[in-house]
């Protein structure tokens, strides 16, 4: 266990998975009725991490996919959103079957996406993975609270302060996409 490793790694996924930036999603999602569990979320955030780190390139290669088709893919959805927040508009359809959107849109991609799975295998090969586990389960207390707040949060910010967050975290979404369409971009 290396202190240093798992306050870079803890920063990194700190950045990547970004619960803050998130923060407007959660926030609508809640301002139209859905029902958020802090605990699933978490759970099931931790468990896709956990998971794709020690299998994702299994995973990917069984499936005859590479970590940059995987992220490409990734940015494309964060792109869409990203869309969504700036604009004001809905491309993502909501069915009427998930009144409880804790494992999508949250655990999955916002929390677990793309980003933060293409991160988790590429820091494979510099910190050993006791530091990762140990950076995860940081975040993922951070993670918890955050969204046990989100109430409170909402009603310090208000409809006006929720929506000027919700354009200025839609841009960052769409930096933070182009930049994984970049990265992984062939050529």
């Amino acid at each position: 266990m290396d202190l240093k490793q798992i306050f870079s790694v803890s920063l990194i996924l700190f950045s990547v998975i970004d619960i803050l930036g998130a923060l407007p999603i959660i926030i609508k999602l809640k301002a139209d009725g859905k029902q958020i569990e802090p605990l699933k979320v978490t759970l099931v955030s931790g468990s896709i991490m956990i998971g794709f780190l020690f299998a994702g390139e299994g995973i990917l290669s069984l499936l005859s996919l590479d970590v940059q088709s995987f992220a490409l893919a990734g940015a494309i959805v964060l792109f869409l959103i990203g869309i969504e927040m700036i604009l004001g508009i809905v491309l993502f359809k909501d069915t009427g079957m998930n009144d409880k959107p804790s494992v999508v849109p949250l655990a999955f991609p916002l929390i677990a996406g793309a980003g933060t799975m293409t991160t988790l295998i590429s820091i494979k090969t510099t910190f050993e993975v006791i530091n990762i586990v140990i950076g995860i389960v940081l975040n993922l207390v951070f993670i918890f609270f955050t969204l046990r707040i989100s109430g409170w949060l909402q009603r310090q910010l208000g409809e006006g302060g929720t929506n000027i967050i919700r354009k200025v975290f839609g841009v960052i979404l769409l930096a933070i996409s182009i930049k994984l369409f970049k990265t992984n971009f062939p050529g």
